[in-house]
């Protein structure tokens, strides 16, 4: 016995067809990705470190987003990390993320991220103690971790994200 076609099976065939019939050509998404903004990529070096050779951009700033490198607790007018410990190296990077940023054209308020290494995990608690003060509008997303081999044997590096504006 045959099977009668029934209207919904040629509602259902004539829907599959024309659904497949009107693919997207090349043309189509050429014309998409034209109209596309196209956003601005800076790489960021202040004058008095670009003889330092470093490999890296000390920030990046994307439209309206900048992208810290990790900071130290370096004095830069020292060239020695700060002295103290934890707290006093915490309390330098921030600093140091601070002139940053200013001179970009945004301020720490303007942090959305920060990402934290650690020479050693147990001394979250004190980093934190010295970390919480300089945010006082808001806190940013966070994440800390225990990494070892910090630069010049740092017990902490902050790298940060902003959007200014």
């Amino acid at each position: 016995m045959k099977t009668p076609i029934t209207p919904l099976f040629i509602i259902t065939l004539v829907c599959s067809l024309l659904a497949c019939s009107n693919p997207k050509t090349e043309t189509e998404d050429v014309a998409v990705a034209e109209e596309s903004p196209t956003v601005e990529i800076e790489y960021l070096n202040p004058p008095d470190r670009k003889d330092m050779n470093l490999p890296f951009s000390e920030a990046v700033k994307v439209g309206n987003t900048l992208y810290l490198s990790g900071q130290i607790g370096m004095d830069y007018t020292t060239g020695a990390l700060a002295e103290g410990g934890i707290k006093a190296e915490t309390d330098q990077t921030l600093k140091n993320i601070q002139k940053t940023l200013q001179r970009y054209g945004a301020d720490i308020d303007d942090i959305v991220k920060c990402t934290i290494f650690l020479a050693d995990i147990e001394e979250w608690p004190l980093m934190n103690e010295a970390y919480v003060p300089f945010f006082t509008k808001h806190f940013p997303a966070r994440s800390a971790m225990a990494g070892s081999g910090l630069a010049m044997g740092a017990r902490v590096e902050i790298e940060c994200i902003a959007v200014i504006k």
